[in-house]
């Protein structure tokens, strides 16, 4: 393991819905397809990455004494995760349930459960790890604590700033590449700016902002690099940005430019986006290098 990806983060089951849209506040709708899925944040990113195919991956992640927790510890193990799990006998397993609509847009409600439970003294060793994958569905000390200790040990701090909250200047001053969608961009920033202006104002090294149907935007060693997406039929957006995220850290932990890894992370994250569920729609290696060998991306105008 001379070049891991070690991801610290949440493990969900997903409980989805098919619906014609996702319901305003107050409002009850009809859904038609109901199933279950391995999700969460942390647990996506981590098979994204362990399929991406790049660097060995291991996790650690908080699973409850229930039914719930042996669908993601299999899905995770299947995909050749190495697993350091932290049982917690007072929580159940974390849960997210999650409107789909026709039109691919989404709702999600996560109970955290156990996944509360990680503390800064379950990190386990960073010995041979390249990048450390963070993002924010377990408790935000715990997610300092890491950022800390692996920026003082030289692994590169990747965060996935997901869900969208303020953070502290501690825990930016520990990270190398923060990931964000426009939303949590604009909870970091402050509202109001443009997105160019709001990537000005984040002290961290690299900032890339994911845009949806218009790709994705960098601000790396003084330069905005501006990734186009790749046409796809999308019928479900869950854990697109989940993929990308750990298509990214495998690719970036390999050895790749980050161009070359934000190019791979978007296509990933197009062919995510024409499957339902969340790790059920995370892609091999081999759809990726199809993808990026039959078209380029592009930029909308």
């Amino acid at each position: 393991m001379s070049r891991s990806v070690l991801v610290a983060g949440s493990a969900n089951l997903d409980f989805v819905v098919r619906t014609s849209h996702v319901p305003a506040p107050g409002e009850t709708v009809l859904g038609r397809d109901f199933a279950c899925f391995p999700g969460g944040k942390g647990a996506n990113q981590a098979l994204a990455a362990a399929r991406a195919g790049e660097a060995p991956v291991r996790m650690l992640l908080a699973l409850g004494q229930d039914a719930h927790a042996a669908p993601l510890e299999a899905s995770l193990q299947d995909a050749g995760v190495q697993l350091h799990v932290v049982r917690d006998d007072a929580e159940p397993t974390g849960c997210a349930f999650i409107t789909v609509s026709d039109n691919a847009e989404n709702a999600i409600t996560v109970a955290p459960g156990a996944n509360n439970a990680l503390r800064d003294e379950h990190l386990p060793s960073l010995k041979g790890v390249s990048h450390l994958l963070l993002q924010l569905e377990i408790p935000l000390d715990t997610v300092t604590a890491y950022a800390r200790r692996a920026h003082a040990a030289g692994v590169a701090v990747v965060l996935n700033a997901a869900p969208a909250r303020p953070l502290p200047a501690e825990l930016l001053e520990a990270v190398d590449i923060l990931v964000v969608n426009e939303s949590e961009l604009a909870a970091i920033a402050g509202t109001g700016r443009r997105v160019e202006a709001a990537l000005a104002t984040v002290e961290v090294p690299t900032v890339i902002v994911t845009l949806g149907s218009r790709g994705c935007l960098a601000r790396h060693e003084g330069e905005l690099i501006r990734m186009g997406v790749f046409p796809v039929h999308a019928m479900d957006t869950t854990a697109a940005g989940d993929t990308f995220c750990g298509v990214l850290v495998a690719a970036l932990s390999r050895g790749d430019s980050l161009r070359a890894a934000l190019r791979r992370a978007g296509a990933a994250a197009a062919l995510a986006c024409t499957r339902s569920g969340a790790q059920a729609s995370v892609p091999h290696a081999r759809e990726v290098d199809t993808l990026l060998a039959q078209q380029s991306a592009t930029i909308p105008a």
